[in-house]
C-alpha cells in the first residue's frame, strides 16, 4: 500500500475531507477509535475539524450528560476519551496493564517516602478510604474536597511524576474504573473534575471480560482506523508488548502488506480495497490530536517536519494539513485570529483552503484563546525583524 493510499485514508477515515465529516462527538471518536484527552481543549478541538459544525455544549453533552463518552486512562498512562461501548475492552487490557504498573511503583515509593512499611497495604487502605468518601457523593467531590475527607492521603509527599500521594490514588482508582473524572468544575479548556464513583456515573456499568479479549478489540479498531499499521507502531501506541500485538493480529486474521520504504504493515481482511478518492482538503488539528499521534512511524504523513511539529518529549503540537500530510502549524494571534504557518510551500488551491478552515476556526473560537503546555518549535513565537541600519 502507498504513502498515497495511507494519505486518503486519513481524509476518509479520520473525517478529515469535507465529504466524509462526522455528524456528532461520538461519531468523531468511534472514527478516531479514541481522542486525547490530556489537554481538554483537544477533545473539543479535535471534534470541531472532523465535523461541519459543532458546538461546545454538544461535546459536553456526549460527556457529561449522556455520558455516551467516557474519560479514561489507558494506553501509555494516557487520557483518552472512549466510546462507552468500548470501555470494557480498555478496562481488562490497557487501563489494567497502566494500574498494575502504577501499582508497584506507588508502593515501593510510599515506603521509600516513609508513609508505611507496606506500600500495598498503604495503598489498599487509601483506595478504600477513598471509594467510602464517594459512596455518599453521587455527584462527586473534587481533589481537594477528597483530600479533607481523607486524612491518610492529605499528605506532602511528592511521588513519580511530582504527583502527591492524593494524586497517585486518585490517578490508580481511575485506572482500575472505580471512579471517573466526572463533571468538569472549570471551563471547557481546563480540567477540574469531581471524581465519581464509577457505579454512579454509568447507571449500568458493562461487564469486564479478560485482557486478550480487551485487546484484541482495540486492536481491531485501531487497524480500521489507523491500518495499515506496523506491528512497532501497534507496540508504541497500545503500550503493550509485541506478544500481545502478535496475538491480536494472529486471532483477528490480520493480512501484512506492503509499505513504501520496505516495511510491513497490518490491516484487518475485510480492508483490502482502496478507499473513496477523498477530494482535495485541508485540516487543522490541535495538540496531540489522535491523527498525528496515531502512528510510531510517521514519516508517510509528517515527511521533513517531525522535529518541528513535535517538542522534545515526543508531543504533538498543532499541525496545519494538506490532503493528508502535515505542512505546518498553527497559533492565535493576540485577538485569537487563527494563523497558519506553513513549513513548505504549497499550491495556491491548497493555500485558500487552510485559509478558509482558519477562518471558520477563528469564528468558532470567537476571540478565546486556546492555552496549552505543549509547544513544537513551530508554535514558538516567531523572532522580531532585526533592527535597520541606525540613521
Amino acid at each position: 500500500m502507498s504513502d498515497h493510499e495511507r494519505r486518503a485514508r486519513l481524509g476518509v477515515r479520520h473525517a478529515l475531507a469535507p465529504a466524509f465529516r462526522a455528524g456528532s462527538p461520538e461519531s468523531v471518536t468511534r472514527a478516531m477509535t479514541v481522542l486525547h484527552a490530556t489537554e481538554p481543549a483537544t477533545v473539543y478541538l479535535s471534534c470541531w475539524a472532523r465535523t461541519g459544525s459543532i458546538t461546545i455544549a454538544a461535546v459536553d453533552r456526549a460527556l457529561y450528560g449522556d455520558r455516551t463518552l467516557v474519560k479514561q486512562l489507558a494506553m501509555r498512562r494516557t487520557l483518552f476519551v472512549v466510546p462507552r461501548d468500548l470501555l470494557p475492552a480498555v478496562w481488562s487490557s490497557a487501563s489494567a496493564r497502566v494500574a498494575g504498573t502504577e501499582r508497584a511503583r506507588m508502593a515501593k515509593d510510599a515506603v521509600l517516602a516513609g508513609l508505611a512499611e507496606d506500600g500495598h497495604d498503604w495503598i489498599d487502605r487509601a483506595r478504600a478510604e477513598v471509594l467510602a468518601a464517594l459512596a455518599d457523593a453521587p455527584d462527586g467531590r473534587s481533589a481537594l474536597e477528597i483530600r479533607q475527607a481523607v486524612p491518610l492521603i492529605d499528605v506532602t509527599a511528592v511521588g513519580a511524576g511530582g504527583l502527591s500521594p492524593a494524586g497517585r490514588v486518585l490517578t490508580h482508582l481511575g485506572a482500575t474504573a472505580d471512579i471517573v473524572r466526572g463533571v468538569n468544575g472549570a471551563g471547557w479548556y481546563t480540567s477540574r473534575p469531581r471524581w465519581t464513583l464509577m457505579r454512579h456515573w454509568l447507571t449500568e456499568v458493562p461487564a469486564v471480560g479478560g485482557a486478550a479479549e480487551g485487546y484484541r478489540e482495540i486492536v481491531r479498531r485501531w487497524l480500521y482506523t489507523f491500518g495499515p499499521g506496523t506491528e512497532d507502531d501497534l507496540v508504541w501506541w497500545l503500550g503493550a508488548t509485541r506478544s500481545v500485538v502478535r496475538t491480536a493480529f494472529r486471532e483477528l486474521g490480520a493480512v501484512a502488506v506492503s509499505l513504501d520504504g520496505g516495511a510491513t504493515g497490518w490491516l484487518l481482511p475485510d480492508d483490502l480495497d482502496e478507499v473513496p478518492d477523498p477530494g482535495p482538503w485541508a485540516a487543522l488539528l490541535p495538540v496531540l490530536d489522535p491523527t498525528v499521534m496515531g502512528w510510531q512511524r510517521r514519516d508517510f504523513y509528517l515527511g521533513p517536519h517531525r522535529e518541528q511539529l513535535f517538542d522534545n518529549r515526543g508531543n504533538a503540537g498543532t499541525t496545519a494539513w494538506v490532503d493528508g500530510r502535515a505542512v505546518g502549524s498553527w497559533v492565535q494571534d493576540e485577538t485569537g485570529v487563527v494563523r497558519v504557518r506553513l513549513l513548505e510551500s504549497v499550491p495556491a488551491a491548497a493555500r485558500r483552503l487552510l485559509n478558509a478552515e482558519a477562518a471558520r476556526l477563528t469564528a468558532w473560537l470567537g476571540g478565546f484563546r486556546v492555552p496549552s503546555l505543549y509547544k513544537s518549535p513551530a508554535m514558538r513565537p516567531e523572532p522580531a525583524p532585526a533592527p535597520g541600519p541606525t540613521p
